[in-house]
């Protein structure tokens, strides 16, 4: 389905649909899905089509029906804003899972209150969660404990790719480095932040619904 990695010696597979799959653990991870952010512009607004927030709830209905993982984790910006009716839609598709967990670490765009969590039995780590090798946190570690690798959002990243007639697209993509790594942003209206990648640093790009190694 994916595109299979190792890190640390733990294999990990890295989905077009902007999602990691880490299948020694049975977990998910998603990073900066936005639910809310299109409702939120429209009620300001901007006239932005509705058809990203199906988008969104879709894509991860399906990657959880497909793997059946056990802990379904999102790093950071779950929810961009205050609440809007977007939110009933996050939970009905964690009602529809009863049998998952639904864990969030929050991020700065998380600024629902704690009441909202709960009601959708999401459970919320404050700053970073442990899961073995793996210290999962929103914004990047400025220093990764001795032996662990920390997994990040916030980011958005993305890599400008050229082609031989000199044009340039900006596409999402998975980042590796030495100790610690990035996920794309999963939001199907989310923004890309360019990285150049230093020597021996991993790029994966998301293109044509495809991961590929660049």
């Amino acid at each position: 389905m994916g595109l299979e990695f190792e890190v640390l010696s733990e294999r990990v597979e890295m989905l077009a649909e902007k999602i990691l799959f880490l299948p020694a653990h049975h977990s998910i991870l998603v990073a900066d899905v936005h639910f809310g952010k299109v409702n939120h512009f429209r009620k300001s607004g901007i006239a932005v089509p509705l058809l990203a927030n199906d988008k969104n709830a879709s894509t991860l209905i399906d990657v959880i029906q497909q793997l059946k993982p056990q802990r379904i984790i999102f790093l950071g910006d779950l929810f961009h804003s205050y609440y809007n009716q977007e939110w009933e839609t996050v939970g009905q598709i964690i009602r529809h899972f009863s049998n998952c967990s639904f864990e969030l670490v929050l991020g700065n765009h998380d600024v629902l209150s704690a009441q909202q969590y709960s009601r959708h039995r999401i459970k919320v780590h404050l700053h970073q969660l442990d899961l073995g090798q793996w210290v999962l946190s929103h914004q990047p570690m400025e220093q990764v404990p001795i032996g662990q690798y920390n997994l990040a959002g916030h980011i958005h990243p993305g890599i400008r790719l050229k082609g031989t007639a000199k044009q340039a697209l900006l596409l999402p993509c998975f980042y590796f480095g030495k100790n610690a790594g990035l996920l794309p942003a999963f939001g199907s209206f989310t923004g890309l932040a360019q990285i150049v990648p230093k020597k021996d640093e991993k790029i994966f790009v998301v293109a044509n619904e495809k991961v590929i190694a660049v």
